[in-house]
């Protein structure tokens, strides 16, 4: 059997490729897999080389981490770009949130983790992007103002909820079927709470 292809990084590059095996290693094993020697490893440099640029495992997963969230925002992004209605980009972005979880397992519980929390006045860029559709909302008249505050928490807390109950809880021995139908109603329900749309006064 072949030998995995090594990362490949230039003089003074060794930092991002650390990082970048450590991305590989959160895909495939989740946050207990990422550490120091075993990216030093997949590299191909001594851990003593490795541990100039982390400490330890913890500042790797660290850095994993914020790959993490780049690799989920840009996700979001790509998903929400061709799309106009802030009502459908609000959905585009939480079905892209949802896709990415059971697309990208590891890194997605790499993201959130215990280890290396992101303090709350830090709002991963995700969950900034949300706050700008929620903005946009409000702007179109779609969303309340006096509904606006903390919105973005609530509708990532819906799809997040529904992401790790796949990955981690009872939806993930259900059918596709059924899962892709609760998915639909957690958006639904999500969507009118927020704007009331289609709610009864």
């Amino acid at each position: 059997m072949a030998e995995p292809t090594r990362p490949r990084y230039h003089h003074g590059d060794l930092r991002n490729a650390l990082l970048a095996a450590g991305a590989r290693l959160a895909e495939e094993g989740g946050p207990d897999a990422v550490g120091v020697r075993a990216a030093s490893r997949i590299v191909g440099v001594s851990p003593t080389a490795a541990y100039r640029h982390f400490e330890n495992a913890e500042y790797l997963l660290a850095g994993v981490k914020d790959r993490a969230f780049q690799a989920l925002d840009e996700a979001m992004r790509e998903r929400v770009a061709a799309v106009q209605d802030p009502g459908d980009r609000l959905e585009a972005l939480g079905r892209a949130y949802v896709d990415f979880a059971l697309r990208e397992p590891g890194l997605f519980r790499v993201a959130f983790c215990e280890k290396g929390a992101l303090p709350f006045d830090d709002l991963p860029a995700p969950l900034a992007l949300v706050a700008r559709v929620m903005d946009e909302l409000v702007a179109a008249g779609r969303l309340p103002a006096q509904r606006r505050p903390m919105a973005e928490i609530a509708a990532w807390a819906a799809v997040h909820g529904i992401a790790r109950l796949a990955l981690d809880g009872p939806l993930a021995t259900v059918a596709s079927e059924t899962y892709g139908a609760a998915v639909d109603r957690v958006i639904d329900v999500t969507l009118r709470g927020l704007t009331g749309e289609g709610i009864a006064s």
